[in-house]
């Protein structure tokens, strides 16, 4: 069995905002963005394990992320490609949102205060960070301190290599300690707000303003920081990255050495080419490489990154836009009501829109499903990228249809509902209509089946208010519940 690549450090929700630029605000001298495209993706160690993962790498991605919107997002657009243990955050999922015409930057607004928990952020630098220790793990609850170590230790024992990938906001510097005493070749990616690389790591890569910040003589050549830092950190190696100069090597015990691109970068873009460098480094030492030809592949990997658009060309699948579901099953019992709907159906939602697409919700009784249900089911999930069954609970049919019914209990439905290839989650609710279940969804388009119109249905106004539309498909004809039914009666 091949052992992954660890990459341990602060995830982010990078945004972009794609449009053209063309005319001036009115009433300020700013440009107006007409947006065409919005395009999401992980961001700081998320986008290093990415890249590490798309190279043909198995990865663990060792971070910490926020159990609010911006984080399920980021959790959903990760889940596909590596292992994630989710340490949990103190506040808000950091997001960077820029904002762009014709492939260049005009603005770029960060969001979100979130820290590791456990972590002592200071707003001094790097070196006032103190030793924070592990506290959490994949759950955003407190766990003992053991196991949050231990499941953190045991992923990085199993590593091929480690990467940390420090943005600043602790999770770097909770896991130092656990970066002792291994064995296999740590790359620290350093930032200027991020902790001290721990003392001994086999390669240290700054930028040319992080080196000197890390260094004590900061006015000298990068060749003479790279040199001192290699002494100061006690590294193995350092690389000083000089963006489209190249970069300078110092290795223990040796001379600093320039490398220089393999060919003029041509590209508008850096964002992202660090982490580019930093997991294409990683890969190489992993492979067993030497330093110096680590760093020359990691270059050239930087180089091209660049050169074909930087992280704004990362484009990740629509997953969501397969058949079948876009993650495990989901089931919102019915013994809580629509508050159930806190963990399990939201993340269904919340994986659809990271991945930019359409969700759509139904609802009804769904006693005895037939043919008529399955054409419903299926026109409806078409219509969309996921679709959510809302049904009524056997309390809610009782009310509606008579002491009779429902025939099959709801446990049964949502059971036969959920082997269906077109329903992607089933939730129950307890209440006459939908209308507070469809509050908490906010599904792109409501779909009913039948002769109505959007105004006579008591869940429009609902549907409405979450910015969503009403879409009515008609039924087929010669199927209903009620009729299959009497003819059941009739038969016995």
């Amino acid at each position: 069995m091949i052992r992954p690549i660890v990459v341990l450090g602060d995830s982010l929700l990078d945004v972009d905002i794609e449009g053209d630029a063309e005319r001036l605000c009115p009433d300020a001298p700013a440009p107006v963005v007409d947006g065409r495209s919005e395009h999401r993706r992980p961001g700081g160690a998320g986008l290093a394990a990415l890249l590490a993962a798309r190279d043909g790498a198995e990865v663990v991605l060792v971070t910490a992320i926020g159990n609010d919107v911006s984080g399920r997002c980021l959790e959903g657009l990760l889940a596909d490609h590596m292992e994630v243990v989710r340490l949990s955050l103190r506040g808000a999922t950091v997001c960077k949102t820029r904002v762009r015409a014709r492939g260049q930057t005009l603005i770029r607004i960060d969001t979100g205060d979130g820290w590791a928990r456990g972590a002592e952020g200071d707003s001094h630098g790097p070196r006032h960070l103190g030793h924070g220790r592990l506290r959490y793990d994949l759950v955003d609850e407190p766990l003992s301190q053991g196991l949050a170590d231990e499941r953190v230790a045991t992923a990085l024992r199993n590593a091929r290599a480690i990467l940390v990938s420090d943005y600043g906001r602790g999770i770097a510097e909770l896991c130092r300690d656990l970066l002792r005493d291994l064995t296999v070749p740590v790359i620290w990616d350093p930032h200027p707000r991020g902790a001290l690389p721990a003392l001994g790591c086999t390669l240290v890569t700054p930028s040319e303003t992080e080196a000197r910040m890390l260094c004590a003589e900061p006015c000298n050549t990068p060749d003479r920081i790279a040199y001192d830092l290699v002494r100061d950190l006690g590294a193995e190696a350092v690389a000083v990255t000089l963006a489209e100069r190249g970069t300078v090597l110092a290795c223990r015990g040796g001379r600093p050495i320039r490398i220089p691109p393999p060919a003029l970068v041509t590209g508008r873009d850096s964002c992202g080419a660090g982490d580019r460098f930093a997991t294409a480094a990683t890969l190489a030492l992993a492979e067993g490489a030497s330093t110096e030809d680590a760093v020359a592949t990691a270059v050239g990997e930087a180089t091209r990154f660049v050169e074909q658009g930087g992280a704004a060309a990362v484009r990740l699948p629509r997953s969501a836009r397969r058949r079948g579901p876009v993650g495990p099953r989901e089931e919102a019992h019915p013994a809580s009501g629509p508050e159930s709907l806190a963990g399990a159906i939201p993340r269904t939602a919340a994986l659809v829109r990271a991945a930019g697409g359409r969700l759509i919700a139904t609802g009804g009784c769904f006693d005895l499903l037939h043919a008529g249900h399955v054409s419903l089911l299926c026109r409806a999930r078409a219509l969309g990228d996921a679709l959510i069954v809302c049904v009524n609970s056997d309390e809610s049919v009782r009310r509606l249809k008579g002491p009779g019914r429902p025939v099959v209990s709801e446990r049964d439905r949502v059971e036969v509902l959920r082997a269906l290839e077109c329903v992607d989650a089933v939730a129950v609710f307890d209440d006459d209509t939908p209308c507070a279940l469809i509050d908490r969804l906010r599904p792109d388009v409501w779909v009913k089946g039948g002769d109505y119109t959007d105004r006579e249905l008591p869940e429009t106004e609902a549907v409405w208010r979450a910015g969503g539309e009403v879409v009515i498909l008609p039924s087929v004809p010669g199927h209903s519940t009620t009729g299959l039914i009497a003819a059941a009666r009739a038969a016995s």
